[in-house]
């Protein structure tokens, strides 16, 4: 059972209860039923959470919903459309951003973006649609064996599709290969934020190269001295 019950009514109730009680004039569409219970939609519930929410936290919610086959994109955005104005709004709709079909990138225009981004960032240059361990990478630094995949959601949205990424990101870890995901809202929306993130992957690579050269070094010795 949930720590604190929210209720919501088309009426304020001065009483004193033990759950939480708003105010709102729901529309029929906002409204489900659960094991007989009444209780707001999928989407409107979302949209209530998000007010008290982090963004990333809405972000999970939208995606487990849509991992569960329950989320309806449609009803989310005629909701948002009804209800302008209503506290929660700027979080879902950033969270929605990654089902956008008229986005800005392409999967070549991402990977260009990607590595101008990287670059002026200070960062190495990394190999673009480079070939390892049997798998193209989009961004790889071979010195490093570390790679980015940049997704596209038209691209990486389907279940199957899904799947096979993370097959591949098995394999080739592996292959002693890290990667990380960007996606082209992510990129677009904090590309200050991606640099630093690939940074300090970059850097924990060399320091995990050096210090797994370190105790190569120590072996090689040791039988040396045996």
């Amino acid at each position: 059972m949930p720590s604190c019950v929210h209720v919501t009514s088309r009426t304020g109730r001065r009483a004193e209860r033990s759950f939480v009680t708003h105010r709102a004039d729901l529309a029929r569409s906002d409204l489900a039923r659960r094991e007989g219970i009444p209780v707001t939609s999928l989407a409107r519930t979302i949209l209530d959470l998000a007010v008290d929410s982090r963004p990333r936290t809405v972000s999970r919610y939208i995606r487990q919903a849509d991992d569960d086959t329950n989320f309806d994109l449609r009803a989310m955005q005629d909701l948002l459309e009804r209800t302008k104005g209503h506290r929660g709004q700027a979080k879902v709709r950033a969270a929605l951003e990654i089902y956008d079909d008229t986005a800005p990138f392409t999967r070549s225009d991402l990977e260009k973006r990607f590595f101008e981004v990287v670059t002026a960032g200070g960062l190495p240059a990394p190999s673009m649609n480079c070939f390892v361990a049997g798998y193209e990478v989009d961004a790889y630094w071979a010195d490093h064996r570390f790679g980015a995949e940049l997704d596209v959601f038209g691209t990486h949205g389907s279940r199957l599709s899904f799947e096979e990424d993370r097959e591949r990101d098995d394999e080739l870890l592996l292959a002693g290969i890290e990667t990380t995901r960007v996606t082209g809202p992510r990129l677009a929306r904090e590309p200050e934020a991606v640099v630093e993130s690939v940074r300090r992957h970059l850097a924990r690579r060399a320091d995990d190269s050096r210090a797994a050269g370190i105790r190569l070094g120590r072996g090689r010795e040791d039988r040396i001295r045996g």
